[in-house]
């Protein structure tokens, strides 16, 4: 049976959206001394990638095509002071992007709790995953190639939604069930740790280097 025509617009017809999921975005290219810090954070995390022994045979023995820090090391701000600057600039974002979001904090803070380097190569891909027992996770990109893969979000119903239609393909961001952002380097993206996430393939011919890091609460 179809459906018949639509009925004409009223004033008393509404369409609300509802159980909205953040993606908080910000840069910092338009900061005092941003490049150096950021040219710093480069030869920092290429340096860390060549030292760490451990996190390159986790690398090989998990499948990782480049270097990650994650399984490996949990005092990145420590071995340089460009990580620590760095964090100290996370921690900010983190305080605000809790404003902006009106997340009842019932009184603790927000600690980063993991800080970690992620170094993938030409065609490599991160697959989809939420980071558990945080509360914000997120990213600082240092440098995104062109071609570098996409920052790919997936929409926290999409396992309930059964038999429902997809939308449109002229449908705005907030209703599609994927959404991609390509960074830049010196943005920040951040997003509440349950959000289904993944790096797309790297397509171009140069190393992806960013920095990720968790958020949890303490008293």
């Amino acid at each position: 049976m179809s459906v018949g025509r639509l009925p004409a617009k009223s004033a008393l017809m509404t369409l609300t959206p509802l159980f909205i999921t953040h993606l908080y975005s910000a840069s910092l290219t338009d900061e005092a001394g941003w490049q150096a810090l950021n040219t710093d954070l480069e030869a920092a995390c290429m340096q860390v990638g060549e030292d760490d022994e451990a996190g390159q045979a986790w690398c090989e023995n998990n499948g990782y095509d480049g270097y990650t820090s994650y399984a490996s090391l949990n005092d990145l701000e420590t071995r340089a002071t460009a990580f620590a600057t760095l964090k100290d600039k996370l921690d900010a974002h983190a305080a605000q992007f809790a404003e902006e979001a009106t997340l009842d904090l019932k009184g603790a803070r927000l600690v980063m709790d993991s800080f970690w380097i992620n170094i993938l190569n030409p065609y490599a891909a991160h697959s989809g995953h939420i980071h558990p027992h945080s509360v914000l996770s997120g990213t600082y990109y240092v440098k995104t190639p062109e071609g570098a893969g996409a920052l790919k979000l997936e929409d926290p119903r999409l396992p309930l939604m059964m038999n429902a239609p997809a939308p449109l393909k002229q449908a705005p961001e907030s209703q599609q069930q994927f959404v991609y952002r390509q960074p830049q380097p010196g943005q920040i993206m951040m997003w509440e740790s349950w959000l289904r996430h993944e790096v797309t393939a790297n397509h171009g011919e140069d190393l992806r280097i960013s920095i990720s890091f968790n958020y949890s609460l303490a008293d």
